[in-house]
């Protein structure tokens, strides 16, 4: 286990290397599921993970999120999902092309485990240029967005591809490599994106594609 500390902010991230004691199985398991494209902002498609699965490791996992997050006194609460991404870079939508966040809550707290042999890589972090936001909350969202819409106003759209630097209007502070059967964890609030290869294919194959766990953790609200 290693934690990684975000020298800018005062943000960690926490990766566990072999985190499944039969990854194998896991995949075999995604094999089984029928993906759907579940919302539009995620660039493919996902599969719900086994509600005992959920219930088995947010067991394990929670007194390591207090530890690393700060404690929640109800417990966390735990969603989960097999995911691929599937999308070609010429067909992704405009905000498909930037960093994102998963929401501006803090307490939301992002798991990636990576589980794919493909040329695609991890999770990159970003610094928004303008701003200087590594992370967004609900009283700086608005100041974000309308920089970022600002920013390519005067640039014009970003290309059809999935973020690499994330120049001119990114800078990419920090990468989360994705080895097979590696979990992180970091706030669900902070810019990042995949490290999707563009040149590289997309397969809808749980067995050759960009096949990850991605789960949220939040405290459970009285």
């Amino acid at each position: 286990m290693a934690e990684e500390e975000f020298p800018s902010l005062n943000q960690k991230l926490v990766s566990i290397p072999n985190f499944l004691g039969t990854p194998d199985h896991a995949i075999a398991q995604a094999v089984l599921q029928n993906f759907a494209k579940i919302t539009p902002q995620y660039p493919g498609v996902r599969a719900a993970l086994d509600p005992t699965v959920c219930d088995a490791w947010l067991a394990q996992l929670s007194p390591l999120l207090d530890q690393w997050f700060g404690a929640a006194p109800r417990g966390w609460a735990m969603q989960a999902w097999y995911s691929l991404v599937t999308t070609a870079p010429a067909d992704l939508a405009p905000i498909q092309r930037l960093p994102h966040v998963d929401g501006t809550d803090p307490q939301q707290i992002a798991m990636m485990l990576y589980l794919n042999s493909a040329a695609h890589g991890g999770t990159a972090f970003f610094r928004h240029r303008s701003t200087g936001l590594e992370s967004l909350t609900a009283e700086t969202y608005p100041r974000y967005a309308a920089a970022v819409q600002a920013d390519y106003g005067r640039t014009g759209l970003p290309p059809a591809a999935y973020p690499t630097d994330g120049a001119p209007h990114f800078e990419r502070i920090h990468v989360a490599e994705g080895t097979f059967n590696r979990a992180v964890f970091y706030r669900g609030n902070m810019l990042h994106s995949g490290v999707i290869d563009n040149a590289a294919p997309l397969s809808a194959d749980p067995r050759e594609g960009r096949l990850t766990i991605n789960a949220f953790f939040r405290p459970v609200q009285g």
